[in-house]
């Protein structure tokens, strides 16, 4: 079992800012989502971000990476400001900003070995015994080495998010963006890929930010939480810290924790 405790009060020590968001802004269509984010991202933390369904959470994630650009605002991501890149040099930057979408999203058509391969043959210049290599060491981190050969239809839905972990991971990257890693699992399996996020994320000592409705995984990942309401970050704090907020808002998101 993960030493869940021990890894959080490690990963504060560590206050190097690797993400820096200023007074960020994104319309879609008529809808103003994103209205004034200002955020901090510390090397080594685990933040969760909070918000309801259509809130922008993921939207914010998407401007970090640069699948989305923003409007008006600033977005620093490990010293580079991400709207100004090149194409290039954006796909550099994601080589080290993992992101881990709610599918998982494998290529159905490509077994696990070939859905790892991919990455490997596209960014790095290694011959076909060092990808052996790196595979099989990244199904043996998610404890997966039996499923090399199987296809994605044939996988749990667990599995497939474990096997999106160790996709994102085979490239070793600095930070790590999850968007909404328990969606449609089992409670026992939710708890199952929160402890592995926490266990990757000390392992290989990447910073992670974490989307989710999933309080039982914000409960055991977060250094630190941030809720999003009305287009802005509205609240901050640990998680004891914001399940005694007084606003109704905040505590809405912490009713079925005891």
């Amino acid at each position: 079992m993960t030493d869940i405790n021990n890894i959080k009060e490690k990963s504060l020590k560590a206050r190097e800012i690797v993400i820096s968001i200023e007074h960020l802004k994104k319309t879609l269509g008529d809808y103003d989502i994103l209205k004034d984010i200002n955020l901090k991202v510390y090397r080594g933390e685990s933040l969760i971000i909070l918000g309801k369904s259509g809130s922008g959470k993921s939207v914010t994630l998407k401007c970090i990476v640069g699948l989305m650009m923003a409007d008006a605002g600033k977005v620093n991501v490990l010293g580079e400001e991400v709207p100004n890149l090149s194409f290039n040099e954006l796909q550099d930057l994601r080589k080290k900003v993992g992101f881990i979408f709610q599918s998982g999203a494998l290529y159905d058509s490509m077994s696990v070995r070939e859905n790892l391969e991919f990455p490997l043959v596209r960014h790095e210049k290694l011959t076909q015994d060092e990808i052996e290599k790196r595979i099989r060491k990244v199904l043996s981190n998610v404890g997966l080495e039996e499923s090399l050969d199987m296809m994605p239809s044939e996988l749990s839905g667990g599995m497939r998010k474990r096997i999106g972990l160790a996709r994102t991971l085979i490239l070793n990257p600095e930070i790590m963006l999850y968007d909404e890693p328990t969606t449609g699992l089992d409670p026992a399996t939710s708890r199952e890929i929160s402890e592995l996020i926490l266990k990757m994320q000390d392992k290989f000592k990447v910073t992670s930010v974490i989307v989710t409705h999933d309080i039982s995984c914000a409960k055991l990942t977060a250094n630190r939480i941030v809720v999003l309401r009305d287009g802005v970050f509205a609240a901050e704090g640990s998680f004891d810290e914001l399940k005694k907020s007084g606003d109704d808002f905040v505590k809405g998101f912490f009713e079925d924790i005891f």
